[in-house]
């Protein structure tokens, strides 16, 4: 992986994490908490969606995918927290 992949891949994490933290409770989780939450999602979505047959082509894809995990993560952990 290339530096610019890397930069995308923490991009897309960042702004997935983001979304999701704005779906889930209404705000961010700071910087480095929405690209913690954003990374993680994205590798959770990669997994799930490997599982059920499909792939992200192109960049919108890859952050709904990414969203998509991130947002399964928050629910689990909230049932973790609880």
């Amino acid at each position: 992986m290339g530096l610019v992949n890397l930069i995308c891949f923490l991009l897309i994490g960042a702004l997935a994490g983001w979304i999701a933290g704005q779906l889930t409770k209404g705000r961010g989780f700071g910087l480095a908490g929405n690209i913690i939450v954003g990374v993680i999602g994205a590798l959770l979505g990669g997994f799930l969606f490997s599982i059920i047959g499909l792939a992200a082509y192109g960049l919108i894809a890859q952050i709904l995918m990414a969203v998509i995990g991130a947002l399964v993560l928050l629910f689990i952990l909230s049932f973790v927290k609880r």
